[in-house]
Protein backbone atom coordinates (compact mmCIF):
# COMPACT_ATOMS: atom_id res chain seq x y z
CA UNK A 1 0.00 0.00 0.00
CA UNK A 2 1.46 3.57 -1.07
CA UNK A 3 1.44 6.18 0.98
CA UNK A 4 -0.90 8.83 0.94
CA UNK A 5 0.82 12.33 -0.49
CA UNK A 6 -0.80 15.77 -0.28
CA UNK A 7 0.95 19.13 -2.03
CA UNK A 8 0.66 22.52 -0.88
CA UNK A 9 1.83 24.84 -3.80
CA UNK A 10 1.15 28.81 -4.60
CA UNK A 11 2.46 28.86 -8.25
CA UNK A 12 3.03 26.77 -11.62
CA UNK A 13 4.39 23.63 -9.16
CA UNK A 14 7.41 22.81 -11.13
CA UNK A 15 8.25 20.33 -7.99
CA UNK A 16 5.18 19.06 -8.11
CA UNK A 17 4.59 18.04 -11.69
CA UNK A 18 7.88 16.13 -10.72
CA UNK A 19 6.84 14.77 -7.53
CA UNK A 20 3.37 13.35 -9.59
CA UNK A 21 5.69 11.91 -12.69
CA UNK A 22 7.24 9.92 -10.01
CA UNK A 23 4.29 8.63 -8.55
CA UNK A 24 2.87 7.55 -11.62
CA UNK A 25 5.98 4.76 -11.69
CA UNK A 26 4.75 1.12 -10.34
CA UNK A 27 7.96 1.12 -7.82
CA UNK A 28 6.92 4.66 -6.13
CA UNK A 29 5.82 4.40 -2.51
CA UNK A 30 3.75 7.14 -2.57
CA UNK A 31 0.46 8.53 -4.43
CA UNK A 32 -0.17 11.89 -4.88
CA UNK A 33 -4.02 12.11 -4.10
CA UNK A 34 -4.42 15.85 -3.39
CA UNK A 35 -2.97 19.06 -4.53
CA UNK A 36 -3.60 22.43 -2.62
CA UNK A 37 -3.17 25.78 -3.01
CA UNK A 38 -3.84 29.13 -1.13
CA UNK A 39 -4.38 30.65 -4.63
CA UNK A 40 -7.17 29.51 -6.64
CA UNK A 41 -5.47 30.57 -10.09
CA UNK A 42 -2.32 28.88 -9.30
CA UNK A 43 -1.31 26.98 -12.79
CA UNK A 44 -0.18 23.88 -10.96
CA UNK A 45 -3.98 23.13 -9.88
CA UNK A 46 -5.17 22.94 -13.80
CA UNK A 47 -2.47 20.64 -14.84
CA UNK A 48 -2.82 18.49 -11.11
CA UNK A 49 -6.78 18.13 -12.43
CA UNK A 50 -5.51 17.07 -15.61
CA UNK A 51 -3.41 14.16 -14.47
CA UNK A 52 -6.90 13.29 -12.52
CA UNK A 53 -5.28 14.32 -9.08
CA UNK A 54 -8.12 15.33 -6.63
CA UNK A 55 -7.14 19.64 -5.78
CA UNK A 56 -8.34 21.92 -3.59
CA UNK A 57 -7.83 25.85 -3.25
CA UNK A 58 -8.69 28.67 -1.09
CA UNK A 59 -7.68 32.01 -0.16
CA UNK A 60 -7.37 32.80 2.98
CA UNK A 61 -8.11 36.52 2.10
CA UNK A 62 -11.19 37.84 4.65
CA UNK A 63 -11.07 34.62 6.35
CA UNK A 64 -7.60 35.03 8.07
CA UNK A 65 -4.53 32.38 8.79
CA UNK A 66 -6.32 29.96 11.12
CA UNK A 67 -9.92 29.61 9.54
CA UNK A 68 -7.71 29.02 6.24
CA UNK A 69 -5.92 26.20 7.70
CA UNK A 70 -8.42 24.40 9.30
CA UNK A 71 -10.12 23.81 5.85
CA UNK A 72 -6.83 23.04 4.51
CA UNK A 73 -5.91 20.51 7.30
CA UNK A 74 -9.31 19.35 7.01
CA UNK A 75 -9.26 18.40 3.32
CA UNK A 76 -5.72 16.97 3.84
CA UNK A 77 -7.89 14.91 6.34
CA UNK A 78 -10.87 14.38 4.03
CA UNK A 79 -8.28 12.70 1.42
CA UNK A 80 -6.47 10.84 4.02
CA UNK A 81 -3.28 11.82 3.60
CA UNK A 82 -0.74 10.90 5.49
CA UNK A 83 2.42 12.71 4.79
CA UNK A 84 2.39 16.72 3.22
CA UNK A 85 5.19 18.36 0.59
CA UNK A 86 5.31 22.04 0.10
CA UNK A 87 6.22 22.85 -3.49
CA UNK A 88 6.79 26.21 -4.11
CA UNK A 89 4.39 26.97 -1.12
CA UNK A 90 4.73 30.56 -0.45
CA UNK A 91 3.20 30.92 3.14
CA UNK A 92 4.51 30.28 6.63
CA UNK A 93 2.78 28.17 8.08
CA UNK A 94 1.22 28.57 11.78
CA UNK A 95 2.84 26.47 14.90
CA UNK A 96 -0.50 24.51 15.00
CA UNK A 97 -0.69 23.62 11.51
CA UNK A 98 3.00 22.37 11.77
CA UNK A 99 2.08 20.43 15.51
CA UNK A 100 -0.60 18.74 13.77
CA UNK A 101 1.44 17.20 11.06
CA UNK A 102 4.40 17.36 12.67
CA UNK A 103 7.11 14.78 11.72
CA UNK A 104 4.99 14.36 7.91
CA UNK A 105 5.81 17.67 6.40
CA UNK A 106 8.61 18.00 3.76
CA UNK A 107 10.01 20.94 2.01
CA UNK A 108 12.39 21.84 -0.84
CA UNK A 109 14.28 24.54 -0.48
CA UNK A 110 16.91 26.18 -2.97
CA UNK A 111 19.67 26.44 -0.82
CA UNK A 112 22.46 24.48 0.87
CA UNK A 113 20.68 24.35 4.63
CA UNK A 114 21.57 25.79 7.05
CA UNK A 115 22.78 28.03 4.55
CA UNK A 116 20.24 31.22 3.10
CA UNK A 117 17.03 30.65 4.95
CA UNK A 118 14.09 32.27 3.34
CA UNK A 119 13.98 34.25 0.38
CA UNK A 120 16.57 35.25 -2.33
CA UNK A 121 18.89 32.54 -1.69
CA UNK A 122 20.73 32.30 -5.41
CA UNK A 123 21.56 36.32 -5.34
CA UNK A 124 22.79 35.62 -1.85
CA UNK A 125 25.08 32.82 -2.52
CA UNK A 126 26.48 34.36 -5.64
CA UNK A 127 26.84 37.69 -3.40
CA UNK A 128 28.93 35.64 -0.29
CA UNK A 129 31.18 34.77 -3.37
CA UNK A 130 30.44 30.90 -2.94
CA UNK A 131 31.37 28.18 -5.15
CA UNK A 132 28.23 26.26 -4.80
CA UNK A 133 24.83 26.34 -4.73
CA UNK A 134 21.94 23.76 -4.22
CA UNK A 135 18.73 22.65 -3.19
CA UNK A 136 17.55 20.76 0.32
CA UNK A 137 14.61 18.55 1.18
CA UNK A 138 14.09 18.93 5.05
CA UNK A 139 11.30 18.36 7.69
CA UNK A 140 9.34 21.65 8.39
CA UNK A 141 9.48 22.21 11.95
CA UNK A 142 8.12 26.09 13.40
CA UNK A 143 11.27 27.72 12.40
CA UNK A 144 11.79 28.71 9.16
CA UNK A 145 13.90 26.22 7.28
CA UNK A 146 15.08 25.11 10.41
CA UNK A 147 14.33 20.91 10.31
CA UNK A 148 16.63 18.25 9.99
CA UNK A 149 18.09 18.13 6.31
CA UNK A 150 16.95 14.85 4.31
CA UNK A 151 18.80 15.41 1.93
CA UNK A 152 20.91 17.93 -0.48
CA UNK A 153 22.50 18.45 -4.05
CA UNK A 154 25.49 21.02 -5.52
CA UNK A 155 25.62 23.33 -8.19
CA UNK A 156 28.16 24.47 -9.20
CA UNK A 157 28.25 28.66 -9.23
CA UNK A 158 30.02 29.89 -12.72
CA UNK A 159 31.70 32.82 -13.24
CA UNK A 160 29.01 35.67 -14.23
CA UNK A 161 26.01 33.68 -13.07
CA UNK A 162 23.04 35.55 -12.03
CA UNK A 163 20.37 34.72 -9.31
CA UNK A 164 17.60 33.86 -12.31
CA UNK A 165 20.55 31.26 -14.37
CA UNK A 166 21.86 29.89 -11.42
CA UNK A 167 18.07 28.97 -9.64
CA UNK A 168 17.58 27.27 -13.51
CA UNK A 169 20.19 24.75 -12.99
CA UNK A 170 19.24 24.29 -9.48
CA UNK A 171 15.73 23.77 -10.10
CA UNK A 172 16.84 21.01 -12.75
CA UNK A 173 18.63 19.41 -9.17
CA UNK A 174 15.24 19.65 -7.51
CA UNK A 175 13.11 18.05 -9.83
CA UNK A 176 15.71 15.01 -9.31
CA UNK A 177 16.21 15.36 -5.41
CA UNK A 178 12.72 15.74 -4.57
CA UNK A 179 10.92 12.70 -5.60
CA UNK A 180 13.80 10.57 -4.46
CA UNK A 181 14.04 12.02 -1.11
CA UNK A 182 10.12 11.36 -0.54
CA UNK A 183 9.98 8.44 -1.32
CA UNK A 184 12.76 7.22 1.24
CA UNK A 185 10.90 9.41 3.72
CA UNK A 186 7.86 7.49 3.43
CA UNK A 187 9.75 4.28 3.57
CA UNK A 188 11.09 5.28 6.94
Amino acid sequence: MRVKVGILLSGRGSNMQALVRAAQGSDCPYEVVLVASDKPDAPGLAWAAEQGIATFSLSPKGIGKPAFEAEMTAMLRHAEVEVVALAGYMRLLSDRFVGDWRGRIVNIHPSLLPKYKGLDTHARAIAAGDAVAGCSVHVVTEELDAGAVLGQAEVPIHPGDDADSLAARVLIEEHRLYPRILSEFVRS
